[in-house]
């Protein structure tokens, strides 16, 4: 493509006429093929000089865009350039394994899913060069027609363009820049307010702590109401680096993705990192369900790995609140029934973002040092309470025996996580 700096023609007779020949790229397709224009007649009115020939079959080469470099460009990119399914497993590499800030696992799971359930059955076998607006246009009324939810299609269209804009020349400039009108595609607006964010009351949490059927189960409900931690928070809790001995405090700094239960050692961001201070009740009864281990996780499977938030969601917390009629929801209902509790209690912002681990929004947050001060911290969390009742300690005993089986030989069957 360097050697192809446009073209002027060749003039050629075919009997009384005078023709230009010039090679025509069309979009699509890998070979140019070759045109032949009307010049002028060799004898008689109208008859053209040599030099006004070469210059009038010029001006017809320069009509049909056969002589524009940024054209010819266009075409090669359409012609010869990657697919999207190929610029997609590019970037989608880079993006997951780059030195400086690669995505998180489950950001990069998330983005796989697009790709492979979205982005690649619609266009994938787009040249990279044709998806532009009207392109996305395309795929947003697909994605409409099977009805597919406001933030579902913007998240898709977005992966799209970060794919488009990743494929760069060796100055890092993008080889296919765009001017993205996101009207022209008619992509529907997401209304944070229409979104569902079901929160449980004071005695819906209750009832679903009275409902689980293990200790275990009742541990993890109450500890997400009492604490308003994230899922991979709570099940990336190990005894012996994130509980205070007398189990009044969580020290939060690593958490489990939900996709495949694979710990991380980092969180959400920077201000997830955090302490958090629990109700005395709520510090009695994690106690009594740590019982005398003293290391490994506070919630583990059968294998002795994390939680998987799946598995508990399927078969514990959907089932409970199906019972007792309450509408699906998912472990972040608890964080923000920990959120209305402390409002509803006039907690300062400070402490409720500390605890929650917002980041500060105004300089006033950022110099207030109430998180600093533990003293007070405890003495509020022990003033507000817990918002629901918890059972009596003795039925945070994990009772049921977890299976565990070796990788080679038969089954076995191991004691009880915690000891009555």
């Amino acid at each position: 493509m360097s050697r192809r700096r446009g073209q002027r023609g060749h003039i050629e007779r075919r009997g009384d006429k005078f023709y230009v020949r010039f090679w025509k790229d069309i979009e699509g397709h890998a070979k140019r093929s070759l045109a032949c224009e009307y010049v002028c007649p060799a004898l008689g009115p109208g008859k053209l000089t040599r030099s006004e020939q070469v210059r009038k079959g010029a001006s017809i080469v320069i009509a049909y865009e056969a002589a524009n470099e940024p054209r010819l460009r266009k075409i090669e990119a359409v012609s010869h350039g990657p697919k999207f399914h190929e610029q997609a497993e590019v970037w989608f590499e880079r993006v997951t394994k780059r030195r400086i800030d690669p995505v998180r696992p489950s950001t990069a799971i998330s983005w796989g899913n697009i790709l492979e359930n979205w982005a690649n059955p619609l266009m994938g076998n787009m040249p990279l060069a044709s998806v532009n607006n009207l392109a996305l246009k395309n795929l947003v009324e697909k994605m409409v027609a099977k009805g597919r939810k406001p933030k579902t299609i913007r998240n898709v269209v977005q992966v799209v363009i970060a794919v488009v804009a990743s494929a760069v020349n060796d100055e890092g400039e993008e080889i296919h820049p765009r001017k993205w009108n996101f009207k022209f595609m008619e992509l529907p607006k997401f209304k944070a307010k229409d979104q569902r964010r079901p929160s449980p009351s004071g005695e819906t949490v209750t009832k679903i702590i009275a409902e689980a059927d293990d200790g275990q189960d009742k541990m993890i409900y109450a500890l997400f109401a009492g604490s308003g931690l994230r899922a991979g928070e709570e099940y990336g809790l190990e005894i012996d680096k994130h509980i205070s001995a007398d189990r009044s405090t969580l020290v939060i700094e690593q958490t489990v993705c939900q996709h495949g239960g694979k710990l991380q050692d980092w969180t959400k961001t920077d201000y997830s990192e955090r302490e958090v201070d629990l109700h005395p009740n709520l510090a009695a009864a994690l106690k009594m369900f740590i019982g005398d281990r003293k290391s490994g996780f506070l919630f583990t499977s059968q294998s002795g790995k994390p939680m998987c938030q799946r598995n508990v969601l399927g078969r514990s917390l959907h089932p409970i609140l199906k019972a007792i009629g309450h509408e699906p929801a998912g472990f972040h209902a608890f964080r923000r029934f920990r959120n209305t509790w402390l409002r509803k209690n006039r907690v300062h912002d400070d402490l409720i973002q500390f605890w929650l681990g917002h980041s500060p929004k105004t300089m006033t947050e950022f110099y207030s040092k109430l998180k600093e001060d533990v003293e007070f911290r405890k003495k509020m969390t022990t003033e507000v309470g817990l918002g629901f009742s918890l059972p009596p300690l003795e039925q945070f005993i994990c009772t049921k025996v977890r299976k565990r089986r070796q990788r080679k030989g038969p089954a076995i069957v191991s004691q009880a996580l915690v000891a009555a």
